[in-house]
């Protein structure tokens, strides 16, 4: 079993999606402390060519998990939508995708942050075929541990048989000969984003949503196949 931990982040970018693809079962890490400026609620698109930040607005207290992170303003699937149509409604495959986008968002939960993005993720990754599975830390019963200790204890909780797939950058602060003393093989992934058709100048490391305007579902697809 190849197993994959990851926060589940707003509208990830390829990479994630490429993680998703290679892992047997991937684990929302959602117990952790919510850290304002990163990835947990706001992702870059493309908007007349630049790059800018599309953020979900949330409220927050210093020291809570991204689990207890609620919405300051549940209006925000509707701006979000408005924001993605006007910055894509010119792009090669909007017609196709902008239908079934709007669709998950409808069905989008907005009880917490981690509920809305894990809908968004999971259905992504089922429209693009993956047959990952998906868990949660609470559902595995680890909650109390931190750092490497937590993701060993997620680890040993997914069987006997399970591997880790680390992103590349895990390298720089994980404790390698822990999981080895755990008798837990670590796998790294460095996904490289290959240039698509993009309104100018290519630019990585956008959400999956810019991807999926430009190049359709197929595209994307394969772009995220392991």
């Amino acid at each position: 079993m190849l197993i994959a931990i990851h926060q589940p982040n707003y509208l990830p970018w390829l990479g994630y999606f490429h993680k998703i693809a290679r892992a047997d079962c991937f684990v929302f890490l959602e117990q952790v402390q919510y850290s304002r400026g990163s990835y947990s609620n706001r992702v870059r698109i493309l908007d007349n060519g630049c790059p800018c930040w599309l953020t979900q607005p949330v409220r927050h207290s210093f020291g809570q998990s991204i689990a207890e992170v609620a919405f300051a303003d549940n209006a925000w699937r509707d701006k979000h939508l408005s924001r993605l149509r006007n910055a894509y409604g010119n792009s090669r495959a909007f017609a196709e995708i902008w239908p079934e986008l709007v669709d998950i968002y409808r069905a989008m939960p907005v009880e917490s942050l981690v509920a809305a993005n894990r809908h968004l993720i999971t259905a992504l990754a089922g429209r693009l075929d993956l047959k990952t599975k998906f868990a949660t830390d609470s559902e595995l019963g680890v909650d109390a541990l931190v750092g490497d200790d937590r993701l060993i204890a997620l680890l040993d909780a997914c069987g006997s048989e399970a591997r880790y797939l680390s992103g590349l950058g895990g390298k720089k602060y994980q404790d390698e000969a822990k999981f080895a003393a755990a008798d837990i093989p670590v796998i790294y992934t460095d996904y490289q984003s290959h240039p698509y058709e993009q309104s100018g100048d290519f630019v990585a490391g956008l959400s999956i949503v810019d991807a999926l305007f430009c190049i359709g579902w197929a595209g994307t697809t394969k772009l995220v196949a392991p």
